[in-house]
């Protein structure tokens, strides 16, 4: 196909790329030569990003993506396989974490979140695998939470119960997918300190950050860079025999005692 670019680059897709651990994860695989899909709802602030790897001397591009569209992720996947071939990694990120308490937890908010956290995961991943299946390769990164293997959170059970079906999600399709040379695996992040995190109307806020950052056995919260590397070692080949995993990054905190 003649629209087709063969500069052997992998390609890395990443779902909400423009804020956050998003951001740090397309820096890094920026930096590592990737071909870098940023999409996000997050227009400006996705742009930016594509164009700062792009600044840096890499190659990078944004998509404007709603991941609760299945119609516009198969497009998005389509149009990346046109010109790239099959995708490489992608990396499952984006997702919405709102403090809502049960007795205001409509079927519409539930919803929404179910829709964006989980399902959004579903639907960038089964656009892509085919691609995978006939390249017989490719890593999938699905991006859990703390709260969804180890931690409850009050007033966000509708997150945390999304974000521990993202580890169901990664467990079957790990065992679906591995006879095609597709690993799956997720991430678990602790406290790290996103725009999210910092919200005080919906998480800790910086105070809040700190506070818990200071009982974190590595003494901090984390940083989205901290993500970023461990998602990148978990797309590369020092990871070739690590599928099905959720690995939580959190400086230790779900291990201590008290």
């Amino acid at each position: 196909m003649s629209s087709e670019i063969r500069d052997e680059k992998k390609v890395v897709l990443i779902t909400g790329g423009g804020i956050g651990i998003g951001r740090a994860t397309a820096n890094a695989f920026g930096a590592l030569g990737y071909r870098v899909i940023v999409t996000d709802v997050l227009e400006a602030e996705g742009r930016a990003v594509a164009a700062a790897i792009e600044a840096s001397g890499g190659a990078a591009e944004f998509h404007l993506l709603d991941v609760r569209d299945s119609a516009a992720c198969n497009e998005v996947v389509s149009s990346v396989e046109k010109r790239y071939g099959a995708i490489d990694t992608v990396v499952a990120n984006a997702g919405i974490a709102h403090k809502v308490p049960l007795s205001e937890l409509t079927d519409e908010k539930w919803d929404l979140t179910m829709d964006i956290d989980l399902k959004g995961a579903f639907r960038i991943i089964r656009a892509a695998v085919p691609g995978m299946k006939q390249k017989r390769q490719g890593s999938i990164i699905a991006v859990s939470s703390i709260m969804g293997v180890a931690y409850g959170w009050d007033e966000h059970a509708h997150y945390s119960a999304a974000k521990a079906g993202v580890v169901g999600l990664v467990r079957g399709l790990a065992v679906e997918l591995g006879r095609d040379g597709i690993r799956v695996n997720g991430l678990a992040p602790g406290f790290v300190r996103t725009a999210q995190a910092l919200s005080e109307q919906h998480s800790l806020g910086a105070a809040g950050l700190d506070a818990v950052g200071s009982k974190i056995p590595l003494g901090r919260a984390g940083e989205p860079e901290d993500m970023a590397d461990v998602i990148t070692f978990m797309a590369s080949e020092k990871a070739r025999y690590l599928t099905g995993q959720t690995v939580t990054v959190d400086g230790g905190l779900v291990i201590q005692s008290h």
